[in-house]
């Protein structure tokens, strides 16, 4: 991974593993890359004000980068980590929350990143992904994906056409992030009902926090895997005490993915067709710095070519265009301790370009968004302490796809949200409750008639609530719940879709009758903290008065494609019915007692979840199975070792029209050194992934790209990053 020098390399993942087998029905566990503490290596200690600063910035990516930036400096004095507040779902800056978050920055990212940010996040308790090939990953959240899962940048929105179809790539470079937030069920409320699945948060320093006085930076170079990668990337921060800038810039190719040799529709294969990709990114970012805040701009270009492996001969360009603006101002007026905002512009266009070079269908979206957030200052009494957040979120989005695959006609949605959440504290007692109301309208803007119909607005309502809280038992153990009533609007696509969906292999139809998708949703964890041990449980069922779902008809639409030959293609229908989802994630990490020098550390993750389609009885589509993976890490001064075993057992749990996964164990090593290279702060390190070569498949796929794309094979990928 690559990180600014504003960045801290804070909390190393707690993987490794024991066993390098994993039998079918043995799940093995695994310690998140997610965990909070681990290793990190001579990072600069920030000045006591500067980091009661960070700890104090506010909400969207303040918070987080703030801490980072906190660390920032040339001096490297002794293994140490910072505290950083989390900002997902975390309107107030609480140290302590509630809600199940995950945080993946530092050496844990740098070790854990993969070639998109579904690949980055699987494996995390709880998060899956689609895997639609090594290109096309979308996380997944306690089996629900799509727009059920919000992807947000820096917390703004994040415009793309990604959850409209499982070949579509998010526009996110995980180069160029400094860290990634996971904030899953009932507690991403602030985010509206479409985040009932959970929150992914892609935090950068484009926009700076903080003062960076004279010239910071970074570098990597990275090599390998089982895509032959051939990446790096490049970040400068610097200014002075008034102004603060960000340059970075990003490259990444990569071949055709190799897997365990495996029998595909066309013939025997060991690497995954059309799978090969080119992306590349760049951004310039400063900010004017006073006392009471900052006020930032930056602007970003991303751009990615890569191949879609359902169709062998067809390639999607993409390239995104984001102006963004944030700022913070503390204290602007008694009662108010603090208000911050942001908006942002984008313009996303892919083309999917036939073999012969003839441009198919073309995607585009123009995007705007904006947030603002006043938070008033904290009510105290005997009683305890009261605080809470008022917010605005405002977006619109205009949709179009021209083209031979075009399935839905031109729209624009618009949506506008208010919502409220106070927070009581007292003694070993913390309560959250929040409230949204939003008013959202998805309109068709026609095109072909024939096939979409009139041009047709729909008009909604969503209104969500939720309630939180925390008890510290002591010793180290406290409770945590989570309740919450969400309603989302049907998306475009869910509405107006009428056409064959390449990717998914089916004639898909929307239903422009949908109503509001309804859920009430609870979670319960137990927490236990002693020293560097941490663990803790979550169980969780989220019911739905109205899931859309989009389900097999049972009949068959004859198509005549490009060549006049008419193939039968499987009808499949949104509607809406009634659905359960429920599960258990454990995750911890245990120190163990050292050995001949060695500092060890013992890390666990099982998930599992079930989802059930309570009109049918059926399945729902596209679940994880029983999940886990067990880690252990050594470390001994510069060096560090990680060995895990991560494994599946088998899905047959399917709906009718899937085919159940087998299960699978995969084991993984990781070595890395820090070094000093003159005056800068170096690392090296070599990730060795499925050593035994291990065939397998994910559950997650989609059913008809599932046998096409196996899990990666044996592979051996190397890099270097160097700070200064």
């Amino acid at each position: 991974m690559f990180i600014s020098l504003a960045s801290i390399r804070s909390l190393a993942p707690s993987r490794a593993a024991s066993q390098p087998v994993l039998q079918p029905t043995l799940l093995a566990v695994a310690l998140s890359a997610a965990s909070a503490s681990g290793w990190a290596q001579q990072a600069p200690t920030a000045p006591a004000d500067q980091t009661a600063q960070a700890a104090a910035a506010g909400s969207g990516a303040d918070a987080a980068a703030s801490a980072d930036a906190a660390s920032g400096g040339t001096g490297r004095v002794h293994k140490h980590k910072l505290d950083a507040v989390v900002v997902t779902g975390n309107p107030l800056s609480q140290r302590e929350l509630a809600a199940p978050v995950q945080v993946l920055s530092g050496d844990a990212l740098t070790l854990k990143r993969g070639a998109s940010l579904g690949e980055t996040l699987d494996g995390l308790a709880g998060v899956g992904s689609t895997y639609f090939g090594p290109n096309s990953n979308r996380p997944t959240m306690r089996g629900l994906d799509g727009d059920r899962v919000r992807m947000l940048s820096n917390s703004g929105a994040s415009v793309d056409a990604s959850s409209l179809s499982f070949d579509h790539a998010l526009p996110v470079d995980p180069l160029v992030l400094t860290r990634v937030e996971v904030l899953r069920g009932a507690a991403a409320l602030q985010y509206g009902g479409n985040a009932i699945g959970g929150v992914v948060n892609a935090i950068d320093n484009r926009i700076p926090r903080l003062a960076q006085p004279g010239l910071n930076g970074a570098a990597e170079l990275r090599l390998g895997g089982a895509a032959k990668e051939r990446g790096g990337a490049v970040v400068l921060d610097g200014g002075g005490e008034a102004f603060a800038w960000h340059v970075d810039a990003a490259d990444r190719h990569a071949d055709d993915q190799r897997v365990p040799r495996f029998l595909s529709e066309d013939g025997w294969r060991s690497h995954v067709r059309n799978s090969d990709s080119h992306g590349r990114s760049g951004a310039v970012g400063g900010s004017l710095l006073f006392s009471q805040g900052y006020a930032g701009v930056s602007v970003e270009d991303y751009h990615n070519d890569y191949g879609v492996t359902v169709e062998p001969d067809v390639r999607i360009e993409m390239q995104r265009q984001r102006l963004a603006t944030a700022g913070e101002w503390r204290d602007p007026l008694p009662g108010l301790a603090r208000v911050t905002w942001q908006f942002a512009s984008s313009r996303y266009k892919h083309q999917e370009v036939e073999g012969s070079g003839e441009v198919g269908t073309v995607f585009s979206s123009k995007g705007k968004d904006g947030r603002v957030e006043a938070t008033h200052t904290a009510l105290q009494g005997g009683w305890g302490t009261v605080q809470g957040v008022l917010g605005w979120q405002w977006e619109q989005s205009d949709f179009s796809a021209l083209g031979e695959e075009a399935l839905v006609p031109g729209t624009k949605t618009r949506n506008n949200a208010l919502f409220l959440i106070e927070q009581f504290k007292s003694g070993p007692w913390s309560l959250q409750a929040g409230a949204r109301a939003e008013r959202v309208n998805v309109s068709s803007t026609g095109g072909d008639e024939e096939r979409f119909g009139d041009p047709v607005t729909r008009r909604f309502s969503p209104k969500s609530f939720s309630l939180s809280g925390a008890y510290e038992l002591g010793n180290g153990f406290s409770l945590s719940s989570n309740l919450s009533s969400s309603q989302r609007a049907p998306t475009f696509y869910e509405l107006f879709a009428n056409g064959v969906h390449v990717a998914s292999g089916a004639f898909e139809v929307g239903d422009v009758n949908l109503g509001l998708e309804r859920a009430k949703s609870v979670d319960l964890g137990l927490h236990w903290k002693q020293g560097e041990a941490k663990w803790s449980v979550q169980v969780y069922q989220t019911r739905f008065a109205n899931y859309i779902a989009l389900d097999a008809s049972g009949r068959s639409i004859d198509e005549v494609g490009e060549d006049g030959e008419t193939k039968s293609v499987p009808e499949f229908l949104y509607r809406g019915v009634r659905a359960r989802l429920r599960g258990v994630e454990l995750e911890g990490r245990q120190p163990l007692p050292a050995v001949a020098g060695w500092g060890l550390t013992l890390g666990t993750t099982v998930d599992l979840v079930r989802g059930t389609n309570r009109d049918t009885g059926e399945a729902l589509p596209r679940l994880s199975p029983v999940r886990g993976s067990l880690s252990l890490q050594a470390e001994r001064g510069p060096w560090l070792i990680q060995a895990e075993v991560r494994g599946a057992m088998r899905q047959d749990r399917v709906p009718a029209f899937d085919t159940p996964t087998a299960g699978y164990g995969i084991l993984r090593l990781n070595i890395a050194r820090h070094f000093d290279i003159g005056n800068l702060d170096a690392m090296w390190y070599v990730k060795l992934d499925n050593l035994a070569n291990k065939l397998a498949y994910s559950a997650g796929s989609v059913q008809t790209i599932r046998p096409l794309t196996p899990l990666p094979g044996r592979s051996l990928f190397a890099g270097m990053q160097v700070r200064f």
